[in-house]
C-alpha cells in the first residue's frame, strides 16, 4: 500500500496531485495511501460520526467529519474522524464550510484496519497532539480496545466492556462504553 514517489515531493506539490481512493497522505516527504476500509472499520466510522454530532452539533459546539483532509505542521493526513470546534471550522466567503482545513482537529479518531500499521496511525495521532489536538482515539476493532492519547500524558488503554470512553471536554455529554462501541459490529 505504500507508494514511494520517484522523487521527494514537497507538501505543496502533493496538494496539487489528484485525490486518490482510498485517500493518500503526505508524511515526511512521502506519499502513503491509506488501506481501503473494511467492514468493521466502516461500521464503527458510520455509527461514530452521527453519535458525536448528536451531542456536539445541535448546540454548535463542534462537528465531526469523516475522512477529512487536514493539512498542518508539514503533513497532510486524513483521519477517519476529525472533530473541530464550531468556531474553528474554516468557512468560505459565503459562510459555508470551506474545502481546505489547514489546522489540526480538536479531536482525532483513527480506526485500525487489519493491514494498517498501528505505528503509522499512532504517529499521526501524536502529530495532531503536538499541534493542539485535545484528544486522540485509536480504535482497534480486532482487539476490541480503544487507546486514548492526550498531550504530554501516558496513553490510556480501555478494553473492559463497562468502561466509558473519555471524550474531550467539549463533548463530555458523549457517554459511550467499550461494549456499546463494539456492539455496533453486531447490528
Amino acid at each position: 500500500m505504500v507508494q514511494a514517489p520517484l522523487k521527494t515531493l514537497t507538501l505543496a506539490e502533493f496538494l496539487q496531485l489528484p485525490e486518490t481512493k482510498p485517500a493518500s497522505e503526505y508524511i515526511d516527504g512521502r506519499v502513503i495511501q491509506k488501506p481501503m476500509p473494511k467492514g468493521k472499520h466502516s461500521v464503527i466510522q458510520g455509527e461514530l460520526v452521527p453519535a458525536i454530532n448528536g451531542v456536539v452539533k445541535r448546540n454548535r459546539i463542534a462537528r465531526a467529519f469523516p475522512e477529512l483532509r487536514c493539512t498542518f505542521g508539514g503533513r497532510s493526513t486524513v483521519p477517519d474522524v476529525a472533530v473541530f470546534l464550531w468556531d474553528q471550522i474554516p468557512r468560505d466567503e459565503n459562510g459555508e464550510v470551506a474545502d481546505s482545513f489547514l489546522a489540526p482537529p480538536d479531536w482525532t479518531i483513527e480506526i485500525l484496519s487489519p493491514e494498517q500499521s498501528q505505528t503509522r496511525v499512532t504517529k499521526n495521532i501524536l502529530h495532531c497532539l503536538q499541534h493542539g489536538t485535545e484528544v486522540g482515539w485509536l480504535i482497534d476493532p480486532g482487539e476490541q480496545t480503544v487507546f486514548i492519547y492526550r498531550p504530554k500524558q501516558e496513553p490510556e488503554v480501555l478494553d473492559k466492556p463497562k468502561q466509558v470512553i473519555p471524550a474531550p471536554s467539549f463533548a463530555s455529554e458523549l457517554k459511550l462504553t467499550i461494549q456499546e462501541l463494539f456492539a455496533w459490529l453486531l447490528e
